[in-house]
Parts: C-alpha cells; structure tokens; sequence
C-alpha cells in the first residue's frame, strides 16, 4: 500500500518498523545530571571511533551540547524499561541515580554499556540534529538481552543464544 510520503503519521508509523535498541543519552545541563531516551544512535567508524545522535533541535540536549563537550551514552537492557520511560518524559521517584566519569560525563553504571564521548561536529537535519561524537571510555557491565523499541512498542530478543557467534 503507497502513502503520501509528507504524511508525518505514515513516516512515523512506517519507520517504527525498524527495531532499533534503546539509549539514554546523558550530560550536564546547568552543572546538574541530565538524560533523554533516544533510540537515533549508530556507530559511525572504527577509526577514529565515531558514533552518532540524533536530537530534536528544541530538546534540552541541544541547548546543553556543543562541539567539544562530552556526554554518555548508554544501552538499556531488557529489564530498564523503567528508565527508559523515566528518561523519555515519564519521570519517576527514585529511577535513573547516575555516577560520574573521570571526565566529569554522567553515566548509569547499572546499562549493559556505557560510551564516553566528545562531540566532534555536528550537522542541522530538518527538526534535528546529528551529533558525530569521538569515543574517549567505553565500558560492558553485564550480560543481559538489550530491549528494544518496535512499532512504538518495547520488545525483547527472542533465541539470544542463537544470534551469538
């Protein structure tokens, strides 16, 4: 079936036909510990080791990050879909506690992985922004199934052990 492709609701609905895994982008906003869910996240290169955001232009992200600051990112597991809600603007007592880099970068140490980056350029997008950030630390801090996001909905990785090489 064809849709008109200026339909924003066909885009959105069409694109949420991409499983991708779950992020929580974290920085300093005002000194203080900040963090976004965002599911627009890619490796970009092995060398240097790049990786790319995507944030809205209007996002509290965008107004806090420029060319050269750093910010986390973090893989959300299956069992975060807490934080996960937490972090996309359902906000609960008590959820998304963060530590500190030695570079001064929030992270949530309980995420599968962290990275550690320094935003390298960035590049207008339409109603976002393309954040190519430089890796300075990555960390793995368990061994756990991702969760992921398909068709605006949390999903799980089903037969893990056979997607393992």
């Amino acid at each position: 079936m064809s849709t008109a492709i200026n339909d924003p609701a066909s885009f959105r609905r069409v694109m949420g036909k991409f499983a991708t895994g779950v992020t929580v982008v974290t920085w300093l906003r005002d000194g203080a510990p900040a963090g976004m869910t965002a599911n627009a996240f890619m490796s970009v290169s092995l060398e240097p080791q790049l990786v790319l955001v995507s944030a809205r232009n209007a996002s509290r992200f965008c107004a806090s990050v420029g060319t050269g600051h750093t910010f986390g990112i973090n893989f959300l597991g299956e069992h975060q879909e807490d934080l996960s809600a937490h972090f996309g603007g359902k906000a609960s007592e008590g959820l998304g506690a963060m530590a500190m880099h030695g570079s001064g970068t929030p992270y949530l140490p309980e995420s599968l992985a962290h990275l550690i980056v320094r935003v390298a350029a960035i590049h207008p997008a339409g109603d976002h922004r393309l954040y190519v950030a430089e890796v300075m630390a990555l960390e793995e801090n368990a061994e756990a199934s991702p969760l992921l996001f398909y068709g605006g909905r949390y999903g799980r990785l089903a037969g893990q052990q056979a997607c393992r090489a």
